[in-house]
């Protein structure tokens, strides 16, 4: 039980360390570069404040484009019938060698 609360007391403190460190070292940057505190993000316009579309209406319509001819399908010829594979000549036996006789 000791070990767990020395753990997170062990814990607490790194994470306490590192944010004061990233706290101070914003700072220190922010010192260096003169940067001042960053302004707040005006808000951003809303939907009345944007110029409305112009209607699809007002757009000139466009010439219609001129039919293409049909091109007649390809039809393939019809395949052949099953054309049977010629047989294939039959490899010669190879002998089976014998083991030399034992004296």
């Amino acid at each position: 039980m000791a070990a767990s609360s020395c753990n997170c007391s062990i814990l607490f403190l790194i994470i306490a360390l590192l944010s004061l460190s990233s706290i101070t070292t914003t700072h220190a940057a922010r010192g260096l570069l003169q940067l001042p505190n960053l302004p707040t993000i005006p808000n951003l316009p809303t939907a009345a404040t944007l110029p409305p579309l112009p209607s699809v209406a007002s757009f000139p319509t466009l010439p219609s484009l001129p039919t293409l001819p049909s091109v007649p399908k390809m039809t393939l010829p019809p395949m052949p019938a099953n054309i049977p594979l010629p047989n294939m000549p039959s490899l010669p036996t190879i002998p089976t060698l014998s083991p030399p006789p034992s004296n």
